[in-house]
């Protein structure tokens, strides 16, 4: 299997992982410059050469895993016998420089209606590398998105007689956006959505005077009060006002990913020359 095959499994997993690469070789080295490594937490595919090198990789990707970065490391490691070394010696002679990049879990969005709006908001949301999950319970109504531009995103179109069956199988931190063109499928999948404590953000479509009657239908449901303030409605942004399909999905879409920056801003990350960090010694260092 090659490192883009375990990249798509993994991005598939919904496993983050970090992409380590020879970036560049001065004289000899165990590994070629363009040589990959894929690491997440507890597993390893492919390999940049072993011994301190690898290992040394090892520890600092799954560190950027741990802290959650998403901004790309780089790093120059001298394969000396004066160089800093954690996992042993590797007395090759040359400098390797190693590449080290994130690969976050892509972020999920579920739109339930794929009516006026749901359809726009899709063409928008599909030009953004997401999982993009469009359910409807007319199938007809998902015919439609053939007519979309070759996405970006990888588009799940889920036709569902109950979409509440659908919901219950969304990603864990998936945003949902319902839109249905019932307002008894609407409050189904509010109240389903509020029975999961896991998913990003749940956002309604609908007036203030809709939202009331929402509140207090889900209240009677057994909801509590600070649950259903989960719920966000309306839904978009305010100051981008307008009753058409294309307004609408441009605020819907605009607010949503104003959330999804904020919430992936990057951390402030240093990028050392070379890793010395002190941890147990490797049992076998590779040959040059």
């Amino acid at each position: 299997m090659t490192w883009i095959q375990d990249l798509s499994r993994l991005r598939e997993q919904r496993t983050p992982a970090v992409l380590v690469t020879v970036a560049a070789v001065r004289g000899h080295a165990p590994r070629e410059a363009g040589a990959k490594m894929v690491v997440t937490a507890e597993a390893i595919f492919q390999t940049i050469g072993g011994g301190n090198l690898e290992m040394s990789m090892i520890t600092r990707a799954r560190q950027l895993l741990a802290e959650g970065s998403s901004e790309p490391q780089m790093f120059t490691l001298r394969l000396n016998d004066k160089a800093p070394a954690t996992y042993g010696r590797q007395c090759c002679g040359g400098e390797v420089t190693i590449l080290l990049e994130p690969q976050a879990v892509p972020t999920a969005v579920a739109i339930f209606g794929v009516g006026n709006v749901g359809m726009e908001l899709a063409r928008i949301l599909a030009r953004h590398d997401m999982e993009l999950y469009l359910s409807d319970s007319r199938p007809e109504q998902l015919e439609q998105l053939a007519a979309l531009e070759p996405p970006v995103a990888r588009l799940h179109a889920q036709p569902a007689l109950l979409g509440e069956e659908v919901l219950t199988r969304l990603p864990a931190g998936t945003h949902v956006l319902i839109m249905t063109h019932d307002h008894a499928e609407d409050f189904h999948l509010c109240d389903a959505a509020l029975r999961r404590t896991d998913l990003g953000s749940v956002g309604l479509i609908g007036s203030n005077a809709k939202w009331q009657r929402f509140r207090k239908n889900l209240a009677a449901s057994g909801h509590e009060e600070h649950d259903i303030q989960r719920i966000d409605c309306p839904i978009g942004l305010p100051q981008v006002a307008g009753k058409t399909p294309a307004t609408i999905a441009v605020s819907v879409a605009a607010d949503l990913l104003a959330r999804l920056s904020r919430a992936a801003a990057p951390t402030n990350a240093t990028e050392p020359t070379s890793h010395t960090d002190s941890h147990p010694r490797a049992e076998q260092p590779a040959a040059c």
